[in-house]
């Protein structure tokens, strides 16, 4: 069954208003009513169309998008939460670890970390060993403190 133009133009629409308006918090009938057509109908086609669901969509957004504000310095994962549309810290925190394998702050220790091995790394070539026995990690007051143990490649 082929989708008509004016209405995928529609669904296209819808989409785009989930991610103008991702940081707030949105529901189907809000975004279906961007597409006037009905949230049953809307889901059915937006679902054809992206091959996820509208709040899988959003959702994996939001986590994109709160990914790029934890590599950042001086946010806490609180801020990022609630700037990304999350309502509670530890739903957050949960689908983080869910579509990452990772808790928030280890992801923001791992991205640190990267960022300090660059800065050490201008000329030579680095190889750094993600363990538990040469990273220890620290998050005190927003910040990253981190040991980095090179090895010559």
């Amino acid at each position: 069954m082929l989708i008509q133009p004016d209405t995928y133009k529609r669904i296209v629409s819808a989409k785009i208003f989930m991610d103008n308006n991702f940081r707030e918090a949105i529901n189907l009938e809000q975004i279906s009513k961007q597409a006037y057509l009905s949230k049953f109908h809307f889901h059915r086609l937006f679902t054809r169309i992206y091959h996820t669901t509208p709040n899988a969509y959003l959702t994996a957004h939001r986590i994109r998008h709160a990914k790029i504000l934890l590599e950042k310095e001086g946010i806490s994962i609180q801020d990022v939460c609630n700037s990304v549309g999350f309502e509670s810290l530890a739903s957050f925190s949960l689908l983080f670890k869910k579509r990452n394998g990772y808790a928030p702050l280890y992801y923001r220790n791992l991205a640190c970390l990267k960022r300090n091995c660059r800065k050490n790394s201008r000329s030579a070539l680095f190889r750094f060993v993600l363990s538990n026995n040469l990273v220890r990690k620290k998050a005190r007051m927003n910040k990253c403190f981190v040991r980095c143990d090179f090895s010559f490649v």
